[in-house]
């Protein structure tokens, strides 16, 4: 599906300021989408929405339907009723740009069950008809989730798998008595479910006021700890004790000499075929009443998968094993109709890969800062672009811009010299401001859609990567400070935007 000429943002909501640790759904929010809207963009793209677990990556959440409960605005409870200001403000003070998310999940578990306990003693008529209005709507995801969430919780957090086997295999009579005795938390979990869309519904209506389409990331594995595959193990390619027989990654590329071994199990691709592929068409109906477009993070396992054997220590020795995208994406267009997706197109793509995106028509993706490295047919170059795609200065795996280039000039490898050296010839630059630079070559391309990280737009340096792959530990916590959304900053951006016809 074509999508008219257009440019946006890319910011993961954690990354927004607020006085409480982590980015919200509440007025920093807002104040982010009218800086959208008066710099004449029309696209918010953000990360995975869903609750996170492992290394709080948004890419290894604990559900593919459910929300991220620590986006949740406590201020926005208190103008419905459920928290009192007093309730904010006994909290430590938190770090301006970075999340601490230990000391924030505390914070906001303790707001949160505050809320639940409040709205279950007011009895408030019409809150109440709401709640089972969401829940009577996202029954087909809620009812195990919210289980699956009370039952980790009384496990310490601990992954599924390792629960007893009654639990862990789902045994009809254990599940019934872990429902009666957690009935109280499972009516709480799906509760903060309610508050996330209410807040993120209200956010998406506002973007629609603006004009704003908002680009969603839609992993194409799940994590393993995980909902999904707890209540839907037959969908997986699992062992009797239901632990993966392979994982999935991808081969050494340029992330890493060793591949990258992202360890979540590999569908039944047999099993989902034989269900019309019903899992992946209520998850792709559920991404579209959160989004406008959706991202295929991993676009080329449609087409063939990296399997590594299950306990491998790295990713090297895998293979690559044929996945029927084909017919999955017949079934979504026949059931769904014709979507709007982006196909996330880079590493290691095949003919068949290429085919499968074009076939569809998906736009495909293209990244400025791997134009320079090879020769004029990179087809990362501006000049080799088709118009149905969307070029980024760079995405949340790779680092900013200003980040990027510094190292290019500190490098003196031939290299990183020569792709220096083509950068700034290319783009007719001294490289003062290469972000803006970069950020005009996006913008001037024919492709269709051009997406900027906020991060470049700020001129922020290697202080504000988003993630690293391949590695643990400081990664997805970055913030931006408040009072960095200028009117001169949106002036610049909007003039370019104007320049090239994407308003």
């Amino acid at each position: 599906m074509r999508l008219p000429r257009a440019s946006g943002v890319l910011l993961h909501p954690v990354s927004l300021p607020g006085e409480f640790g982590i980015g919200e759904l509440g007025d920093e929010a807002t104040e982010f989408i009218e800086f959208l809207a008066a710099s004449g963009q029309h696209l918010w793209q953000v990360l995975p929405l869903g609750p996170t677990g492992y290394g709080e990556s948004p890419y290894q959440g604990l559900s593919s339907f459910a929300g991220n409960t620590l986006l949740i605005s406590p201020r926005r409870l208190v103008s419905m009723g459920l928290l009192s200001d007093a309730d904010l403000a006994a909290h430590e003070t938190f770090p301006a740009e970075r999340v601490a998310y230990e000391s924030v999940k505390k914070f906001k578990a303790t707001l949160l069950h505050k809320a639940y306990e409040n709205f279950a003693r007011t009895g408030d008529a019409q809150l109440l008809m709401s709640f089972q209005e969401f829940c009577g709507r996202a029954a087909l995801w809620l009812e195990d989730y919210a289980l699956y969430r009370a039952l980790k919780n009384a496990h310490g957090e601990q992954s599924w798998y390792d629960w007893e086997p009654e639990l862990a295999l789902r045994e009809p009579q254990a599940l019934e008595r872990a429902r009666a005795e957690l009935r109280e938390e499972i009516n709480a979990q799906k509760f903060y479910q309610y508050l996330f869309f209410r807040q993120w519904h209200a956010v998406r209506a506002l973007c629609r006021e603006r004009g704003i389409k908002i680009i969603g990331d839609l992993p194409i594995f799940v994590a393993h700890d995980s909902a999904d595959v707890w209540a839907n193990p037959q969908l997986f390619k699992l062992d009797e004790a239901r632990r993966p027989v392979v994982v999935a990654g991808v081969p050494p590329d340029y992330f890493s000499r060793t591949g990258q071994l992202w360890g979540n199990p590999i569908y039944d691709w047999e099993r989902l075929r034989a269900e019309g592929f019903r899992w992946w068409i209520e998850r792709i109906r559920a991404m579209f009443e959160l989004y406008d477009i959706v991202r295929l993070d991993h676009f080329r396992g449609f087409a063939a998968a990296w399997e590594v054997p299950s306990g491998a220590p790295t990713a090297e020795h895998g293979q690559w094993v044929h996945a029927p995208g084909r017919e999955l994406f017949n079934a979504l267009r026949q059931a769904l109709g014709e979507l709007p997706l982006i196909a996330e197109d880079l590493g290691v793509i095949t003919p068949d890969v290429e085919a499968l995106r074009d076939d569809f028509g998906f736009q495909g993706m293209r990244i400025l800062q791997f134009a320079f490295g090879s020769d004029t047919q990179n087809p990362h170059l501006p000049h080799r672009y088709v118009n149905n795609a969307v070029v980024y200065t760079g995405t949340h795996d790779n680092d900013t811009t200003r980040a990027w280039f510094k190292e290019l000039t500190k490098n003196k490898e031939d290299y990183a010299q020569r792709t220096r050296d083509y950068c700034l010839r290319y783009l007719g630059t001294k490289g003062r401001e290469i972000h803006w630079d970069m950020i005009r070559a996006a913008l001037s391309s024919v492709a269709d859609t051009a997406i900027t990280p906020l991060q470049d737009i700020l001129g922020l340096g290697a202080e504000a990567r988003m993630n690293l792959p391949s590695t643990k530990g400081d990664n997805w916590n970055w913030r931006f400070r408040e009072g960095l959304l200028t009117a001169q900053l949106s002036e610049r951006l909007r003039e370019l935007t104007e320049t090239y016809g994407r308003t």
